[in-house]
C-alpha cells in the first residue's frame, strides 16, 4: 500500500512538473455543473430528479449499453438531494449531489458528482454523464429557458463526454 501511494505521487509531481498534462483537469474524477431552470421550480426539480433515480435504480436499464441505471437517492432536504451512481461494469460508485437555490419562479442548480475511488483521475466524462443522464431522463433540459455552464477545468473529459456511452 505504500508503494502504491509512494507511485501515485510521484507519477503525478513528474508529469504536472513536466507539463505532460494538455488540459486542466480537476485533480480527481468529478464534475460540476450550473444549470439554470427559469420554468422549473426546486421542488419540482427535486421530484423529477428523485423520481428519474428510483426509475433507473436497478440494472435492468445497463442491459442495452449505458449507465442510465444504478442510481440510488441517499438523502434530500428542501435545498439538496445526495445519493450514489454505481457503474455497472466495474461496479466503481460516485456520489452525487444537487445543491439547489429559488431564483424568481425558476430554480438555479449545482450539480456535482465524485469518484469515490480515491485514484481516479480520468473518468471518461462518467461524472458529467451521472448527471446529465438523470436530468435529461427526467426532460429537465427542455425546460423553457435551460442553460447549462461547465468545463474540463471544473469536469472532468468535459469536451470528450458520450453519455451513450456512459
Amino acid at each position: 500500500m505504500k508503494f502504491t501511494c509512494l507511485s501515485a505521487v510521484l507519477f503525478f509531481s513528474a508529469i504536472t512538473s513536466y507539463g505532460v498534462f494538455v488540459r486542466a483537469y480537476p485533480l480527481h474524477a468529478s464534475c460540476k455543473i450550473q444549470w439554470t431552470f427559469p420554468s422549473v421550480s426546486c421542488e419540482s426539480f427535486s421530484s423529477k430528479i428523485t423520481t428519474q433515480a428510483a426509475t433507473w435504480k436497478s440494472a435492468d436499464n445497463c442491459a442495452n449499453g449505458g449507465e442510465k441505471c444504478l442510481y440510488s437517492i441517499t438523502s434530500t432536504t428542501a435545498d439538496e438531494i445526495k445519493g450514489t451512481h454505481e457503474t455497472p461494469v466495474k461496479h466503481y460508485v460516485d456520489d452525487i449531489s444537487f445543491k439547489m437555490t429559488k431564483s424568481g419562479d425558476g430554480c438555479n442548480v449545482e450539480a456535482f458528482s465524485t469518484s469515490q475511488t480515491w485514484y481516479a483521475y480520468l473518468d471518461y466524462s462518467t461524472n458529467y454523464c451521472n448527471l446529465e443522464n438523470l436530468m435529461t431522463g427526467a426532460g429537465l433540459n427542455a425546460t423553457q429557458g435551460f442553460t447549462e455552464s461547465t468545463s474540463d477545468d471544473v469536469c472532468t473529459q468535459y469536451s470528450s463526454r458520450n453519455c451513450e456511452k456512459y
